[in-house]
């Protein structure tokens, strides 16, 4: 399986999600947190994803707020869910983890990562792999290289890869610092590749864990 992993800017419409997917040979797409800005652009994802044969992973915005969404190739919204709140105590809200394609497919959407090692441990299956959509860049290299050392530890722990994006464009709570990050970490808690203040999208072979740099992004 062939997975594009894109750093996209913000954008009304899904014009980079649809240029991506026609102008790349592959089976699932990984987009940011918040990337689908409305319903109705969550509605032209599925025909995308049912028109291209192809899963969609992001989330999307409902009454300002972001939500959970994972597309199969059908079309169909396969996950869709609340973010968990921020609050230490919080729980992350399920589901987790979901069957696509004879994968399991585990789901932490942005600032859930902090929350991820403690929280997947209910969790009994094995999961295949873990996506992890991000809003936008990391405010600082401190948090930069905090959520890249969780992404190892649930892992390692969970012995499952961790693949995660973040936009091109875009910083928190419009701070004015943004660090665009997209990463792939495999199940030993190693780095397939870490990608710094690097816009460009990337396309994993799950297969064969081989890793492909498009040299343009759309």
């Amino acid at each position: 399986m062939r997975i594009l992993v894109g750093q996209p800017i913000h954008e009304v419409g899904i014009l980079q999600l649809r240029n991506e997917v026609l102008d790349n040979n592959t089976q699932l797409i990984l987009y940011p947190e918040g990337y689908l800005e409305n319903e109705k652009e969550l509605e032209e994802a599925c025909k995308l994803a049912k028109e291209r044969m192809i899963t969609i992973i992001s989330s999307y915005r409902k009454d300002n707020k972001d939500r959970a969404v994972i597309i199969n190739n059908n079309g169909e919204k396969i996950l869709e869910r609340d973010k968990t709140p921020k609050e230490d105590e919080a729980i992350l809200i399920p589901p987790l983890v979901i069957d696509s394609n004879g994968l399991k497919i585990g789901y932490i959407l942005c600032m859930e990562i902090l929350k991820g090692e403690r929280d997947l441990a209910n969790i009994t299956d094995k999961i295949d792999l873990i996506f992890h959509p991000i809003g936008v860049g990391m405010f600082s290299d401190a948090q930069y290289e905090l959520w890249i050392n969780l992404a190892k530890k649930i892992a390692k722990r969970y012995s499952t890869m961790v693949i995660g994006t973040s936009h091109a464009d875009g910083s928190y709570r419009n701070c004015g610092v943004s660090i665009p990050i997209s990463y792939c970490i495999d199940e030993n808690g190693e780095c397939i590749y870490i990608s710094k203040s690097d816009t460009r999208s990337w396309v994993f072979d799950y297969a064969i864990k081989k890793i492909e740099i498009l040299n343009k992004r759309i």
